[in-house]
């Protein structure tokens, strides 16, 4: 089914029925079919809603630059739409940047939470990243304001694209133009201030391969959410919980049981 929600029409299904309401929060870049073992599995005895956030699946991209924030709000709108709340909340990567705002600024509407491969806080740049970011930002300033004199407008363009393509991640390179306004905002917030603000018992699920989101951040997330505990996989990376999706389930269905 679709709902119109904040400006987006919101692509979201549900599943099984009874029990305490779960809501699945897919990674960046990914969509409802991401969770479909999981789904498959929580129906039998939960009822189970999914949704593609904007810009992702068949859902439409955000009328305008969105946060983490805008995602969650429009999250706790459907979830309320919806009388799916409280729910138990199973989210990956950027779904979980969203659980984190979401469990932070509305407690009431999260019970308990699953947290793989979780987004939130900023990675330090290295020395050369820093570099390269300093001088990335100064040659878009040159040629910005070289396309503003006549004639040059599209010339110079093109020489940002360039730039762009040179020094863009995947994700962000894959992205429209407003969708990538949308992108660096989210990449560039820090959620560590909302972790203690968590009230919801919290499960994170990280993989010691992680790459996108090292151990570390897991470890970090395990102290300053008040009520965390942690689970590492020894042979899983970004996507562990659908790599042992079995094991990923008996942990799941323990903790929220």
């Amino acid at each position: 089914m679709f709902i119109d929600c904040r400006g987006v029409r919101l692509h979201v299904e549900q599943f099984g029925t009874g029990g305490t309401p779960v809501l699945l929060l897919h990674g960046w870049g990914c969509s409802i079919r991401h969770f479909a073992p999981i789904t498959e599995d929580l129906k039998k005895d939960r009822l189970v809603t999914v949704l593609d956030f904007p810009a992702h699946g068949e859902s439409s991209e955000p009328p305008e630059p969105w946060g983490v924030s805008d995602f969650a709000e429009m999250t706790a709108e459907v979830m309320e739409r919806l009388s799916i709340a409280p729910a138990d909340i199973i989210a990956h990567s950027f779904g979980a940047r969203v659980a984190i705002d979401l469990a932070a600024r509305h407690p009431a509407l999260v019970n308990r939470m699953v947290l793989t491969g979780a987004a939130g806080i900023r990675k330090p740049p290295t020395p050369e990243q820093k570099k390269k970011s300093e001088q990335y930002q100064r040659k878009k300033a040159f040629l910005n304001r070289l396309g503003q004199l006549p004639g040059l407008k599209m010339p110079m363009e093109k020489l940002l694209e360039a730039e762009r393509q040179k020094h863009g991640s995947p994700d962000y390179l894959a992205l429209s133009p407003e969708m990538r306004q949308t992108f660096v905002k989210i990449v560039n917030e820090d959620l560590s201030d909302r972790l203690p603000k968590i009230k919801a018992s919290t499960l994170l699920v990280f993989g010691r391969n992680d790459t996108e989101t090292p151990l570390w951040m897991g470890q970090r997330m395990e102290k300053e959410i008040p009520d965390a505990g942690l689970v590492v996989f020894e042979n899983g990376d970004h996507f562990a919980y659908l790599q042992e999706w079995p094991r990923f389930l008996t942990i799941v269905r323990t903790f929220l049981n």
